[in-house]
């Protein structure tokens, strides 16, 4: 972990994410292994025709950048139990093209006088989900955000009382209720069970 850990409830510490710890939460097996949180970074069929090995070196680049890390991490007992990613908004083409941006119209567009970043991606580990990683996560973007320039945060959750048959896959992106919990406020409902919500950083 870095210096720069955060201590929160239930034995949960967060910290910006290094990469051996991400590889290892992601492992080998499991959808966390075989997207290596490149989705929404690869637009069009960029992502199908890109193997699963590109995609994790395209992501272990990120950290071997100059810039911020890709997410954050949570660590419980020292080990890594989630990830959550969160970078400036253009390193997301997918998001910008996808139809609730879009739908979202001028609300979501607009920069918000300054910096926007993405929070795109939530992975936790079994057995340890449910047990307040996720809110540990979000707020740790939040912090990470803010802490490189951020003047707004973004997420794209779903909402589960509009999509009840919502299973794992489609949470990845977070719950409505995860992140109205954290201070984020909706700018567009226009794609249904699905919302555009904002927390100003600064």
């Amino acid at each position: 972990m870095t210096d720069h850990s955060q201590e929160t409830a239930g034995g949960i510490t967060t910290a910006a994410a290094e990469w051996p710890a991400v590889e290892e939460l992601f492992g080998v097996r499991g959808e966390p292994s075989r997207c290596w949180c490149r989705f929404f970074a690869l637009p069009g069929a960029s992502f199908a025709a890109t193997p699963p090995a590109d995609r994790k070196a395209q992501l272990k680049d990120k950290f071997d950048g100059v810039g911020p890390a890709p997410g954050v991490l949570a660590y419980r007992d020292g080990s890594a139990v989630g990830w959550c990613a969160v970078e400036p908004r253009g390193c997301y083409p997918r998001i910008l093209r996808s139809q609730a941006f879009k739908a979202a119209g001028p609300a979501a567009a607009a920069d918000g006088g300054g910096s926007v970043w993405s929070v795109s991606c939530f992975v936790v580990a079994p057995g340890h989900r449910r047990s307040g990683v996720a809110t540990a996560l979000l707020a740790a973007a939040v912090g990470h955000a803010r802490a490189n320039g951020a003047a707004v945060v973004e997420g794209y959750p779903v909402d589960p009382r509009e999509r009840p048959k919502a299973g794992p896959s489609d949470l990845y992106q977070g719950t409505l209720a995860l992140f109205l919990a954290a201070g984020f406020e909706v700018v567009s409902d226009a794609v249904p069970g699905r919302r555009v919500v904002r927390l100003r950083a600064g």
